[in-house]
């Protein structure tokens, strides 16, 4: 089992996120704990009006929501009641047990998992600590329920397994519908918190593999100027299609502030994967001849790294970028060093790809043996045999030079 526990400011946009979900068909809400109500007969209001009961005892904590996700194996078999008993017994051990909490049942993604949302304002108005809560609470409880349940436990996997989103099927996708934004939802809520961006040009080369685009608007434009944001969905030629969605209408609220925001701390934390990555690019530089720009995006895609070439509308490349999937990093070429732009990748694969006496200005590659071979010769063939095997010690006489700089003096 692996359990995320993000909080949040705002216990609508996380309740109308689940409830949304219901509508849809895609979760039902299986659990309420500590209302009034049963959960069969409370309306969406009667959840919020509960939940801001209690938010409103401590106007000065902002942040009051917590919203965990509860994900399971893709062979676990798990009903309804025993993903309440579950969700009751992980709840009680991070010390939320007397707090009222919806568990969902969500079917949206190949494995098994629930959502479960709750407040830490307290009756009494004090609120429940936060710090660490995910990283200490979070973990013993967990451990201590795939003992209790017999689950499959978490150990052993690779976090690239539990943060897996598949890209977009355009094919499937319901333009303009709920299929649209819930597809471009999950991976955008996945790839802004998972990877570790330092502008939208880089976090659009991660979102690219997953068929989507963040959009800012061009300068001068009213959308620009406000700082507005809108996710698209993008075709197999990397042209956006369908309708785009308002960063600020995605649950987490992704928009061009909050991504400012993660800049100078992604800045920071992508550091120790640099040299990593630049020994990877390295190896493929210097793996052998022949190499395009399509092989040597080949291979480093078998090592997890995605590379994206940019290019203007003439076909200028002018930039490139490395996505790391496996360290969830991504860098521009010029980050990584001078040796690592665009241009100085392209020129270092343009000398892979060619012969060793490919033609460069200035360069006139000495005639091939003839030796056990009729020579086939053509009216060039004895100028340039001239200029490789003259005699280097042949100079001008002096007579002949006083008459070239007399006839250079009168043609001044």
């Amino acid at each position: 089992m692996v359990a995320k526990v993000i909080s949040g400011k705002t216990i609508k946009g996380a309740l109308n996120y689940n409830e949304s979900k219901v509508r849809e068909g895609q979760a039902a809400c299986i659990h309420a704990s500590g209302f009034i109500l049963d959960r069969s007969e409370m309306s969406f209001y009667d959840k919020f009006r509960a939940f801001e009961e209690l938010t409103s005892r401590n106007r000065r904590s902002k942040t009051n929501v917590v919203h965990i996700s509860l994900n399971f194996d893709l062979s676990e078999k798990l009903n309804s009641d025993k993903l309440t008993a579950i969700a009751d017994a992980y709840m009680k051990g991070i010390g939320f047990g007397r707090q009222p909490y919806l568990v969902y049942e969500h079917f949206d993604a190949a494995h098994p998992h629930v959502h479960i949302l709750t407040t830490n304002i307290q009756d009494s108005g004090k609120r429940i600590p936060l710090h660490n809560l995910g990283r200490n609470q979070s973990e013993t409880t967990r451990k201590g329920i795939e003992k209790e349940f017999a689950l499959v436990p978490a150990e052993g996997k690779s976090k690239a397994e539990h943060e897996f989103v598949h890209p977009i099927d355009v094919q499937k996708a319901v333009y303009g519908k709920s299929e649209t934004k819930r597809s471009i939802s999950n991976v955008v809520r996945m790839v802004t918190r998972s990877y570790k961006y330092t502008s939208l040009p880089e976090l659009n080369a991660v979102l690219r593999q997953y068929n989507v685009m963040a959009d800012g608007g061009k300068e001068g434009t009213v959308m620009f100027d406000k700082k507005g944001l809108l996710y698209s969905m993008l075709d197999n030629k990397g042209q956006r299609i369908g309708i785009p969605i308002k960063a600020s209408a995605i649950y987490g609220k992704p928009t061009l502030p909050f991504l400012e925001r993660q800049y100078p701390v992604n800045e920071a934390l992508r550091q120790p994967a640099k040299d990593q990555l630049k020994k990877a690019v390295e190896g493929i530089l210097q793996s052998g001849s022949g190499l395009t720009k399509e092989k040597f995006a080949e291979k480093l895609s078998k090592q997890g790294v995605y590379v994206l070439f940019r290019s203007s509308d003439e076909g200028r490349t002018y930039g490139i970028t490395f996505v790391d999937n496996k360290s969830k990093t991504v860098f521009n070429g010029s980050h990584l060093g001078k040796g690592y732009t665009a241009k100085a990748i392209l020129e270092r694969l343009t000398l892979k790809s060619e012969s060793p006496h490919h033609f460069r200005p200035g360069f006139i590659p000495a005639p091939k043996s003839t030796a056990g071979k009729a020579a086939i010769s053509s009216p060039g063939d004895s100028v340039i045999a001239d200029l490789f095997h003259a005699d280097s010690s042949y100079t001008i006489s002096a007579e002949a030079a006083l008459r070239l700089k007399r006839k250079r003096k009168r043609s001044l």
